[in-house]
């Protein structure tokens, strides 16, 4: 029998797309293991939800480091240390140093409140709102040293309403990413989703767009 991938997964806050992630595999829906979820803060929600799924947990402060390389270094040597075989970005605000992340490019994933290329970085709710769009959306993407920068997987699309605020944006969008993240992670456990020459491969063909999630899961 082959065992299934086993993932990793960083987070810094409360932990709600872990938490999708860990309620997928309950219901059979997603079937990888979680061998480690990490922290750069202690107090995440994020490592409160692991422990209680039983998911081994570690919290490591940047502050015991000189500077962001040795804490990622370190970091990363842990994650390699858990066996993981792919390691997911679940709201982790850190900006990854380009060497750490080195061996691990092809393997790790990051979901992200905007429809990339559009609004990398911080505040991606307020900045559509402020820019007048007529849509917003979530993303999934291979990470490279470029921030939210890697090849575009997938992604979920909303349209923004007319009583539409930051936080209202943020809570309408959150149930699609709950659906995107897992949706995506399964796409890789199944083979069906690679990482070939630097460009995402679905059912053996490179991607000329990303998937996209309608309501029976992604297109």
């Amino acid at each position: 029998m082959i065992s299934p991938p086993r993932i990793a997964v960083l987070a810094s806050g409360r932990g709600s797309n872990l938490a999708a992630l860990i309620g997928a595999r309950e219901r059979g829906e997603l079937p990888v293991e979680f061998v480690l979820v990490a922290s750069d803060k202690a107090g995440a929600g994020a490592l409160r939800l692991a422990e209680a799924a039983g998911i081994p947990t570690l919290a490591l402060s940047p502050k015991a480091y000189p500077d962001r390389r040795h804490y990622d270094l370190e970091l990363f040597a842990r994650v390699a240390a858990s066996g993981a075989d792919w390691l997911v970005l679940a709201g982790f605000m850190r900006v990854i140093d380009a060497e750490a992340l080195r061996p691990w490019v092809g393997r790790v994933i990051n979901i992200h409140p905007s429809l990339l290329p559009k609004y990398r970085g911080l505040h991606t709710h307020r900045r559509a709102l402020e820019a007048g769009d007529a849509e917003h959306g979530a993303s999934v993407h291979f990470v490279t040293a470029e921030l939210d920068g890697g090849p575009v997987i997938a992604q979920a699309r909303l349209a923004i309403e007319a009583g539409d605020d930051e936080q209202r944006l943020a809570e309408r969008l959150l149930p699609l990413e709950h659906r995107l993240l897992p949706a995506v992670l399964g796409l890789l456990a199944s083979g069906r989703l690679q990482w070939r020459d630097g460009t995402a491969h679905h059912a053996g063909q490179p991607l000329s767009a990303p998937l996209l999630l309608g309501d029976h899961g992604l297109e």
